[in-house]
Order: C-alpha cells, then sequence, then structure tokens
C-alpha cells in the first residue's frame, strides 16, 4: 500500500481522491455482500488504502456508510430533478418522469437499491438517513404542489397524508419487486405505479374539494 500516486498532488485533493475510493470501496460491499461485511478492514483492502487513511476521512464505520447513502441520493437525486424539470407542470408527465427515473435507476444496477432501501432498515445510521430522505422527498412534492396547484383549502391536509403515502409506498414497492414478490416487467411496473399514484392525488384533491365545501 505504498502511495507513489499521491506525490505532486495537494493535500486536500489527496483526500478528497482517497475519501471517494472509500465510499467507492464501501459501496460495492455494501451493495453486494451487506452491512455485516462492510468492516473498516475490508473496505480498506478493497480500495487499496491503508487502514490510517480511512481515519483521515471518517469518525467510524458508521459515518462511511452515511455517505454512501448520501453519495446515492445525491446522484439520484440530480437525475430525477433533471427529468422533473423537463417534464414541465403536467402532473401526469412530472408523475412519470418521476417514477420512471427512480425505477429504471435502481432497476440498472441492484446494488443502489440494496443500499437505499434493504440494508438502510438493518442499520441504525441508514435508517436514520433514510427517515431524513424520505421526508426531504416528501417535502419536496409538498412544495411542487404548492407552486403549480397553489395553497390547499384551510387547514386541510390530505395532501400531506397523499404524499406520504407515495414516498413510503415507492420504497416498498421496489423493494418488492426486487425481491421477485411482485412479478411484473419493468415497463409495467412503472405503468402501474404512475397510474395508482395519479389516482391517489385525484382522490386527494377530491376530498380536500369536498371538505371545504359548505354543507
Amino acid at each position: 500500500m505504498s502511495t507513489p500516486r499521491w506525490t505532486g498532488l495537494p493535500v486536500e485533493e489527496r483526500a478528497a481522491e482517497r475519501r471517494a475510493m472509500l465510499v467507492d470501496a464501501a459501496f460495492e460491499l455494501l451493495g453486494s455482500e451487506g452491512d455485516a461485511a462492510t468492516t473498516v478492514r475490508a473496505v480498506c483492502q478493497r480500495a487499496r488504502l491503508n487502514p490510517r487513511y480511512f481515519y483521515e476521512s471518517f469518525a467510524d464505520r458508521d459515518q462511511l456508510l452515511v455517505a454512501v447513502y448520501d453519495h446515492l441520493v445525491l446522484l439520484l437525486g440530480t437525475e430525477l430533478l433533471e427529468q422533473i424539470q423537463q417534464a414541465g407542470g403536467d402532473p401526469e408527465a412530472v408523475s412519470r418522469a418521476g417514477v420512471e427515473t427512480v425505477c429504471r435507476w435502481v432497476a440498472a444496477d441492484p446494488r443502489r437499491a440494496k443500499v437505499l432501501y434493504s440494508e438502510a432498515l438493518g442499520n441504525e445510521a441508514l435508517a436514520r438517513r433514510r427517515m431524513e430522505s424520505m421526508r426531504s422527498v416528501s417535502d419536496f412534492i409538498g412544495t411542487w404542489a404548492l407552486q403549480h396547484h397553489g395553497p390547499p383549502p384551510a387547514g386541510e391536509r390530505i395532501g400531506a397524508v397523499a404524499t406520504s403515502i407515495i414516498v413510503g409506498g415507492m420504497s416498498e414497492l421496489l423493494t418488492a419487486w426486487l425481491d421477485g414478490r411482485i412479478d411484473v416487467g419493468l415497463d409495467q411496473l412503472i405503468d402501474d405505479a404512475v397510474a395508482l399514484f395519479l389516482a391517489l392525488g385525484r382522490s386527494a384533491e377530491q376530498i380536500a374539494a369536498e371538505r371545504s365545501t359548505p354543507s
């Protein structure tokens, strides 16, 4: 584990490159062999780095695992935002862009789903980060709806309930599909999810309207 490759690089660039190598190695282990196999020693061996470099970037293993999770969320979020912006303001187009982007991105590399969904349930640090990410997605959907449809009737919160169902349901849907518990092709999965999410959104709007109408 000699380090001639770092010769001539500024200290900050050396540290950043080593950190990226550790994150990549941890992703490979966590996404293929799971949480128990993703030890500090195994990650350093996979990255071909001396263990002392681990503590240059991370205080402990949990901090590394969260960094892996955050890296995937950033990659997916960047792709998702781009596709949603291209879809414009039409709710059906936006829903399809969102569902299709997430489904195809996860299906392209099952390790991504393992880190974002399966392994995130069994590790306390990842579980906390998963909940934070889900809340952020819910907030994003709520903000988008507010910008494109205006505020809901005073005191009406059913839209927030629907959003929570969609965000949590998407996670469970992909986990079940990748596990083989839902036996449909990817295209059918996307079509079904879009149809159901749109139906839920329409139902939420109808209920909100009915509640706000004086009897």
